[in-house]
């Protein structure tokens, strides 16, 4: 089997190449090759069992997607963005990467011809949806997003399903809730604070909160996104329905039970060092965003996420500090 991991650099991509570079399986498959691309160059894992690729590419550029996909790999990760908070501000960029990347990769899988049909795991997000909501949102909800990041999200859903519907993909889309707590330096995604007022005061570091404790939001941990890649990859062909886009499982926990998660995991210090500085151009952006929701669907197919937010700092605290906070 030959693996193809688009946006291998970024969080979640990186703990799935390495992952898979480890293991040397997916879905109880051997690998054969992996192959690693993103706009910056990934790095190989050093631990690798099977042979790896790294690729620096952009998406938005056909010719390059064409080059990449030549190779006919079996699964093909799809988790390249740019985030919500950019794609906003960056009107171009973000239809170029979010919108044009996605249609380029599959039309140059449709472009190889009948004989290939890989299975192409698409990240998309919560984004797609948008108010009014219900209490909690349930898998029929419709999708009306108030961003640009959500919309480009939207469109890539509907490419998927009608481009798995003709057979020229076996597409599973992944409405990821908000990943939290990310490791690593603040990127430029709106949602970016949810993990900052986390990752930041565990270090030792202050952290700024940019809207009211109580905004809530729908969370699940790098852990569990990295289980929701590989639970997809082993699904059977034809397991979705005709309905290939599906919202995962996650944890609705409002600013202030993250808070107190935390001061219950690190003790009232850590809690000290989160101030509140108001930002309204986030705190709108935030307000579109659902809350809660009832993944019944997801849960039934077996995707699993924590049930507890203190169990999403434990694992952030395992997987990133060597299993102690400072």
């Amino acid at each position: 089997m030959k693996v193809l991991i688009i946006g291998a650099a970024g969080m979640v991509g990186n703990k799935l190449a390495r992952n898979l570079a480890a293991s040397g399986t997916l879905a109880g498959t051997k690998l054969a090759a992996l192959t690693l691309a993103d706009a910056v160059m990934p790095q190989a894992p050093a631990d690798a069992t099977v042979p790896v690729s790294v690729v620096r590419i952009d998406i938005s550029q056909r010719p390059e997607v064409d080059k990449l996909i030549a190779t006919e790999p079996d699964v093909i990760f799809h988790l390249a963005a740019i985030v919500s908070g950019e794609a906003e501000q960056n009107f171009d960029k973000g239809y170029a990467i979010n919108l044009d990347g996605t249609r380029y990769l599959l039309e140059a899988i449709r472009a190889r011809g009948a004989h290939y049909v890989p299975k192409f795991i698409f990240t998309s997000s919560i984004a797609v949806f948008g108010p009014p909501f219900p209490d909690a949102i349930d898998d029929d909800f419709r999708l009306t997003p108030t961003t640009s990041y959500g919309t480009q999200k939207a469109i890539d859903e509907l490419l998927l399903a009608d481009f798995t519907r003709k057979g020229f993909v076996d597409g599973i889309g992944l409405r990821l809730p908000t990943i939290c707590v990310r490791p690593g330096k603040p990127n430029l995604a709106a949602s970016g604070f949810f993990s900052g007022i986390i990752r930041e005061p565990l270090a030792g570091l202050p952290a700024v909160l940019p809207v009211s404790v109580d905004v809530r939001h729908w969370h699940a941990s790098p852990r569990a996104a990295l289980g929701f890649l590989l639970h997809a990859a082993g699904l059977p062909k034809g397991a979705l329905g005709t309905r290939v886009n599906l919202t995962l499982p996650g944890l609705s926990v409002t600013v202030a039970e993250q808070l107190e998660a935390l001061r219950e995991v690190a003790g009232a210090s850590a809690l000290s060092l989160v101030r509140m500085e108001p930002d309204a151009t986030i705190a709108k952006i935030v307000a579109g965003w659902p809350q809660n929701f009832i993944p019944a669907r997801a849960l039934a197919l077996g995707f699993k996420a924590e049930s507890s937010f203190a169990e999403i700092i434990q694992a952030h605290i395992e997987d990133e500090m060597r299993g102690a906070a400072r």
